[in-house]
């Protein structure tokens, strides 16, 4: 796979979906109701001690900012079939691996693809992520943490995300 790893995201059509579904909630109606709900608020009065108001301001500086996330995610991501299941670590995969002695499991790539499951996800920009792009089962890797401290990571499967 040939993408940019600083801007790009791998998201399956199915993510890309849901994702995008979520940005039309929030940008239309999920938008509408807010501000719906902060003039109901503000006509109630003194706006200094309106815990009402306070609330559905926070509210809408926290769905504005999902939406730019979104927006961005969405329009840089690389939609698609999940990679081939060649063994190669790459966004999309489902890694095993032994990190400092420890096996663990995970997904490469961004936490959207997940969605609401429990799969622990790294990014392929962490310091872990780029140390393992492009290995395969077999391969021993040493990266730096972001404390300094040198960890050895085995790789022992990387198979494509079917979530």
């Amino acid at each position: 796979m040939s993408t940019n790893s600083t801007s790009v995201a791998w998201l399956t059509q199915e993510s890309y979906d849901r994702l995008k579904n979520e940005l039309e909630q929030l940008s239309g109606p999920g938008r509408t109701e807010i501000v719906a709900r902060i003039e109901q608020a503000r006509s109630e009065g003194d706006l200094k001690e309106n815990g009402g108001y306070h609330a559905a301001k926070e509210e809408q500086g926290k769905a504005e900012a999902r939406i730019r996330q979104l927006t961005q995610l969405l329009r840089d991501a690389h939609v698609g079939e999940s990679p081939a299941d060649d063994g190669v670590v790459e966004p999309g995969m489902m890694v095993s691996a032994k990190i400092a002695g420890d096996v663990e499991n995970f997904l490469l790539g961004s936490r959207e693809v997940a969605g609401d499951t429990d799969v622990d996800v790294y990014s392929e920009r962490s310091p872990l992520g780029a140390a393992i792009q492009g290995k395969k089962a077999g391969d021993t890797v040493t990266y730096a943490a972001p404390n300094g401290k040198q960890i050895t990571v085995e790789i022992i499967s990387a198979t494509p995300y079917v979530g």
